[in-house]
């Protein structure tokens, strides 16, 4: 199977990658069939040049890009994006696509205390045998009380 990735060159803490398309039994590094561009993620921000037309060409080929090499097609709008699937964005670094995540998160939280806040509470059954209950706070009035409290008023 033919293969659109990513090919990791550079020296060590300085990576500079090469969207290349390989057969998928090669090795990341190895021997690869045509170079389509390439991808540099340390300036800010991140250089990006793919020839947009070799592309497509392998990909009506049949070529399957690998999960990098499709976020940086999407990034480049040469492939549709998948709103399902959630990773961070190409081109920006780590903080500012944790960043965008937790801004997401943030309108998401006040939904769910609004919809909380909301919520009616569920009603309680009763049975239809059971006598109320009376609550322990409350006395329960005696004859006697009655007799008592009516003399008290009539004084």
């Amino acid at each position: 199977m033919v293969k659109i990735r990513l090919k990791r060159m550079g020296t060590t803490k300085r990576p500079f990658y090469r969207l290349v398309v390989a057969d998928s039994r090669s090795p990341r590094d190895g021997r690869f069939i045509e170079a389509l561009g390439y991808y540099d993620p340390l300036p800010q921000p991140a250089s990006i040049k793919i020839d947009a037309d070799r592309v497509r060409e392998w990909l009506r080929k049949g070529a399957r890009p690998s999960d990098s090499a499709r976020d940086l097609l999407v990034a480049q709008g040469i492939l549709p994006g998948n709103p399902r699937r959630e990773r961070g964005s190409v081109g920006l670094g780590a903080a500012a696509a944790l960043e965008e995540t937790v801004a997401e998160a943030k309108p998401a939280a006040a939904v769910a205390k609004s919809k909380a806040a909301v919520a009616e509470p569920e009603p309680v059954a009763v049975a239809q045998d059971s006598e109320p209950v009376v609550a322990e706070s409350e006395p329960v009035a005696d004859a006697a009380d009655v007799e008592t409290a009516s003399v008290i008023e009539d004084e």
